[in-house]
């Protein structure tokens, strides 16, 4: 089997919606927790929604840690996808979580006094550096769901504003990262997603 595009199944996210997606963009995505089915796709989801803890534990349990983190193919981790690119994590209840230290960044809790978290809903975003992936968007709005972030490092490349600023997305060579839910966010996000499966790298 040597799939084209590859959705890790983290046991935690909900697959479905990022499947639709694409199929809208005519790309059918193969779901799988196989290293080597995961290692041999053209390009990689790390998919969103659910807890940093558990997703960890997941993909340690199906080696997935190594496989991921030698990837060289295009690899995008959506929401909390993009959070265990990070070092570590505030999510955990024990102390900070090891994560999968792609992204030299900390994840940490947004801090708001006056607005309500989970972060829910429309927001914009900022761009830091110029990014392929936001070819032919601006001034779009994106749809967030989220009460952790990135803070914003030098691999921030967009950055967004809910109480205080945090990384909308990141990039680290063939590895990027998007706060937001592109599978959720309309005309911008379906441009982002097809702008990713066009991706030549």
């Amino acid at each position: 089997m040597n799939p084209d595009v590859v959705i890790v199944d983290t046991g935690v996210a909900n697959i479905a919606s990022l499947r639709f997606a694409l199929r809208r963009l005519g790309c059918t995505a193969f779901v799988s927790n196989d290293p080597a089915i995961i290692g041999s796709g053209s390009k990689v989801f790390i998919p969103g929604v659910g807890s940093a803890e558990s997703a960890m534990k997941s993909l340690q349990e199906n080696n997935l840690v190594e496989a991921i983190q030698n990837l060289q193919v295009p690899t995008l981790g959506i929401c909390l996808g993009m959070q265990i690119m990070a070092k570590s994590s505030e999510e955990s209840a024990s102390g900070k979580l090891s994560c999968l230290s792609i992204v030299d960044a900390e994840v940490e809790c947004l801090k708001s006094t006056d607005l309500a978290l989970p972060h829910m809903g429309w927001n914009t975003v900022s761009m830091v550096k110029d990014s392929i992936l936001f070819e032919g968007i601006e001034n779009e709005h994106f749809y967030f769901v989220h009460s952790l972030a990135v803070s914003t490092v030098a691999s921030t490349v967009a950055t967004c504003e809910y109480g205080s600023v945090f990384s909308a997305s990141v990039e680290v060579d063939n590895f990027y990262g998007v706060q937001f839910h592109p599978e959720l966010s309309s005309k911008a996000g379906s441009r982002l997603l097809q702008n990713f499966l066009e991706l030549d790298i």
